[in-house]
């Protein structure tokens, strides 16, 4: 049974939510980034690069620069670019691509449901940054970005939500990335008992993105409770900050591989020993794998299609039957010499939505001498590998919608 509360958001006024919300920092490039806070004096970077022009820097994801972090966000505060709600609500958050739209509910998550096993993991997280993140919330005493999950579909949060959609959102803006983005607010008693009634019938939380922040929050919740024994289970550090989205709202995309060399093997010695446990077609054009267990491979300008032989993967070990298992125990770890895709930077990631031409580009542009095309992991293979307790290999899903942070804050003193 998943808790789930409302909350009351810190958020950019309707004027500015638009220049306020931002990706994460990490995803922009340096010259990007400093583009954004040359040009931005609203945007949500500003509060995560509060160091920005001046000339006494801090250590980064330490004490001092996480405390200016709090400085930063008060600031944007006080100057009335941020406002908090007065009732406690759920918010509807939507984005429309170019190709898809995804609908789904901000809200706070017990950190219960995370120790119990409500909430399913497929990925491991590393102590130290778990620390680091803990670290912040100890700060900074907010949560800026949810963590995505997702859910099996249930009827009776689909009507709510698709109510409110037929009627005018607080916020709609489309960004440079040709994304539109949407929020509503759930204020009303008798909505937020529905839905809060309904999550209470659903056993199993799966998450999607954002492992480390919500394994950060527990060690948080965890220390806090250590402090004070006889804690009230509704206090604001139980809980934190989620985009709850159904299943059949969630994409997932493949994640791609590219090697920087050939582990000393000329190409034709390279395709002999793939063809060792893979059916190896040389394909006239782009190719795009067509099913499970179906790769694609770009080396010296031209494509092939690899198919993974019988004997080649345990088909009855869900993790071992994974794409990304298969090419790393038959091709990246044996021939080309990768045994730790976390550590080894021989090897990059391309994320699926850059498609065949991204495969090209990193080894037409010598960034790369070969790449690899994945079929998509399917929302039953994740859902698979976390109730079984397995762990999924390292990049093995491009999951969307990637959330932007700024837009709803949940506090911690609330």
């Amino acid at each position: 049974m998943a808790k789930i509360i409302p909350f009351k958001a810190i958020r950019p006024t309707r004027d500015k939510a638009y220049l306020v919300s931002s990706m994460p920092a990490y995803t922009y490039k340096r010259h990007l980034l400093e583009a954004k806070l040359e040009s931005n004096p609203y945007t949500f970077l500003h509060v995560i690069n509060p160091e920005y022009r001046e000339d006494d820097k801090t250590q980064p994801n330490s004490r001092e620069r996480f405390e200016k972090v709090k400085d930063k966000f008060n600031e944007f505060r006080e100057a009335g670019t941020f406002i908090q709600d007065t009732e406690n609500s759920f918010y509807i958050y939507r984005q429309i691509t170019p190709t898809n739209t995804y609908v789904g509910l901000i809200c706070g998550i017990s950190v219960d449901d995370y120790l119990n096993g409500n909430i399913k993991v497929h990925e491991h997280t590393l102590t130290q940054r778990e620390e680091t993140f803990k670290l912040y919330l100890d700060v900074c005493q907010f949560n800026a970005e949810p963590v995505l999950l997702t859910y099996k579909d249930d009827d009776r949060i689909n009507e709510i939500i698709n109510k409110y959609l037929n009627t005018r959102s607080e916020y709609e803006f489309c960004t440079t990335h040709k994304i539109e983005q949407s929020l509503w607010l759930i204020n009303d008693k008798e909505d937020i008992k529905t839905i809060t009634e309904a999550f209470g019938g659903i056993d199993n939380i799966y998450i999607a993105d954002g492992h480390h922040r919500s394994a950060s929050s527990v060690l948080y919740a965890q220390s806090k409770r250590a402090q004070n024994p006889n804690y009230n289970p509704n206090d604001p550090f139980n809980f934190f900050l989620s985009y709850l989205i159904p299943e059949s709202k969630l994409k997932i995309v493949e994640y791609n591989r590219a090697v920087k060399s050939l582990n000393e093997h000329s190409s034709t010695s390279f395709l002999e020993k793939v063809a060792e446990h893979f059916k190896v077609e040389k394909c006239t054009q782009q190719f795009t794998p067509t099913q499970g267990h179906n790769f694609s491979m770009y080396l010296e300008g031209t494509w092939y299609s690899l198919t993974a032989k019988k004997g080649s993967y345990d088909e009855t070990n869900i993790v071992s039957d994974l794409d990304a298992e298969i090419l790393s125990n038959n091709i990246l770890e044996p021939i080309l010499g990768i045994k730790d895709l976390k550590t080894d930077n021989r090897i990059a990631f391309v994320e699926g939505s850059k498609g065949t031409k991204g495969l090209e580009q990193i080894v037409d542009n010598e960034e790369a001498v070969v790449s690899f095309g994945l079929f998509p992991v399917s929302i039953d293979q994740l859902k698979a590998v976390a109730d079984a307790k397995g762990i999924m290999p390292p990049k093995s899903t491009w999951i969307e919608p990637k959330m932007r942070s700024g837009l709803t804050i949940y506090d911690f003193k609330d």
